[in-house]
């Protein structure tokens, strides 16, 4: 089958196409910057061509010679979101009818029937609808909670499982859920292709598990090997109210957090599972929810997560400029520039480089980075705690905190725009882009250059202001730029020379540090030699 993936970047997206080409299928994905899929491991196996669902033209051309169109797209932050989804959809179906496409696959969201739906629920309904109503047969896969490493609804669990031993509990915490592991919604997805040319449907799919999200926050704590979390009742918490505390306490911020919360306002368990007919249950059964959260965590502890959902959220458009336009590009361009030597060499540093963030942290002033993170939450912003997809890896269009990876070239790499600023022999570069809520644009460049004696560190933080208050914004926080940048050049600088000597910084901290060095501990002990004694 030829298998076209929108949202190729995203958290679905990005696990489906690889397995579809695992299948034997010949996949093309569709992306409106196809440089983010430029370090995907199985890029080679697929191919990536430029396009956006909101561009006929492109979708046309997308859509040319293939069987299936996967429909992986949801404007879930934007601003007039609804009217976005509607358009697109109606752009997709068209598309592929013109193009004689056999089989439409739509990954939607669980919903009660016969009920007012939250403004977010009703949208992707409508999407689904749109679909079945193109011409092209329709398979429309409808899912609750989705259980993985890296999906916003195991994140927000996660989290305010962790951070509260105590917590203020709204009603909606004791509505069924029916959650399913993400392994088992990308069984379906790659089996939709083989459900019979006829059908044009809706199916409900689910986990073998019904539990209220109460019990759903127990069973994370149990496996977790967490303490007894207490829960305190608190009526008056509407969803909108708690979306604020999920900002507050969790990485996913309020635009993702009010869907989420949207979709558990009601009962959401599956109404039927005639999937079964038509497509078998994967090998060994369904999995049940404290088996697919020890799967997520596990994964998460060895730093195996394929996709996060942060991972599509870029918040620039393409006409931006770049930190590497000239001088004449137009308006005013602040930078702060830094320079060390290291005696540790280039390997050494640019391992502290991409290994920067998440549990890790910045380097230099906490207390500064946590409270500017704050103060960006209290906005609407990501703050800084989307932390990163993997603890030791970085590739291009990976969230970091609230940053996103623009550029990142090891040595030997030669895959920067001609009009990219050039890269001396051997040098290395990590852009940084800001997502957090400032009168302007911000980059962060960390750059390695190999010496005979060691290496050369540089740093430059770069800000293009948006009118008086971007001006004023960079004015006000210049004083703390010795703390928070200075700081961040010697410490990085002085940690690549540590690891050069042999020392270890110390592990992080959180849930899955603590488990993993527990199972650490526990490895010890099993292979520690028992002292036998006896008469």
């Amino acid at each position: 089958m030829r298998c076209v993936v929108t949202g190729a970047t995203g958290y679905i997206g990005g696990r489906l196409a690889p397995r579809l080409a695992a299948e034997g299928h010949d996949v093309r994905c569709v992306v409106r910057d196809p440089a983010k899929m430029r370090d995907t491991p199985w890029a080679q196996q697929v191919e990536i061509v430029a396009g956006d669902v909101l561009d006929e033209e492109s979708m046309r051309r997308a859509c040319e010679g293939a069987d299936v169109l996967y429909y992986l797209v949801h404007s879930l932050s934007e601003s007039g979101f609804a009217a976005v989804d509607r358009r697109a959809a109606l752009i997709s179906a068209q598309a592929a009818r013109e193009a004689g496409v056999s089989r439409i696959v739509y990954l939607g969201g669980m919903h009660p029937e016969g009920v007012e739906l939250s403004e977010h629920l009703a949208s992707r309904a409508e999407v689904g609808e749109t679909f079945l109503r193109s011409g092209v047969p329709t398979v429309i896969l409808q899912a609750a909670v989705i259980l993985g490493s890296g999906s916003a609804s195991f994140e927000m669990l996660r989290y305010l499982t962790e951070r509260l031993p105590v917590m203020l509990t709204p009603s909606w915490v004791h509505h069924r859920v029916q959650p399913i592991a993400i392994r088992d919604v990308l069984h379906y997805l790659v089996k939709a292709v083989t459900l019979p040319p006829e059908i044009n449907r809706t199916f409900d799919i689910g986990g073998p598990d019904v539990l209220t999200y109460l019990e759903m926050m127990e069973g994370f704590a149990e496996v977790a090997e967490l303490p007894r979390r207490t829960m305190l009742p608190v009526p008056v918490l509407t969803p909108r109210l708690s979306s604020h505390w999920v900002n507050l306490v969790t990485p996913v911020p309020r635009s993702t957090a009010v869907p989420l919360i949207d979709s558990l306002v009601h009962e959401v368990v599956a109404a039927e599972h005639d999937i079964d007919q038509f497509v078998a249950p994967p090998e060994g059964g369904l999995t049940g929810f404290h088996r697919a959260v020890s799967l997520a965590l596990q994964r998460i502890s060895s730093g195996q997560v394929e996709t996060r959902w942060s991972g599509a959220n870029a918040t620039y458009a393409p006409s931006d400029p770049l930190p590497s336009d000239p001088a004449w590009a137009g308006g005013t361009v602040y930078t702060d520039c830094r320079e060390r030597h290291a005696s540790a060499s280039a390997d050494h540093v640019w391992h502290v480089v991409t290994g920067i963030g998440g549990e890790r942290g910045w380097y230099s002033f906490p207390l500064g980075w946590w409270a500017r993170g704050v103060m960006d939450r209290l906005v609407g912003g990501v703050g800084l705690r989307r932390g990163r997809r993997d603890a030791d890896s970085l590739k291009v269009g990976d969230a970091l905190d609230w940053w996103r990876v623009e550029e990142c070239v090891d040595e030997g790499d030669s895959r920067l725009d001609p009009d990219e600023t050039a890269l001396a022999p051997g040098e290395r570069l990590l852009r940084l882009r800001a997502e957090m809520k400032a009168p302007g644009l911000a980059w962060l460049e960390l750059r390695v250059t190999p010496t005979e004696d060691g290496s050369i560190y540089r740093q430059r933080a770069i800000f293009f202001p948006h009118g008086l208050a971007g001006h004023a914004y960079w004015y006000v926080i210049a004083p703390f730029h010795a703390l928070v940048f200075g700081g961040m050049e010697r410490r990085i600088v002085g940690a690549a020379e540590r690891v050069e000597r042999g020392e270890h910084p110390e592990p992080p901290t959180g849930v899955v540090a603590r488990l993993r060095d527990r199972r650490a501990r526990r490895d010890a002990e099993r292979a520690r030699p028992v002292l036998r004694t006896g008469t």
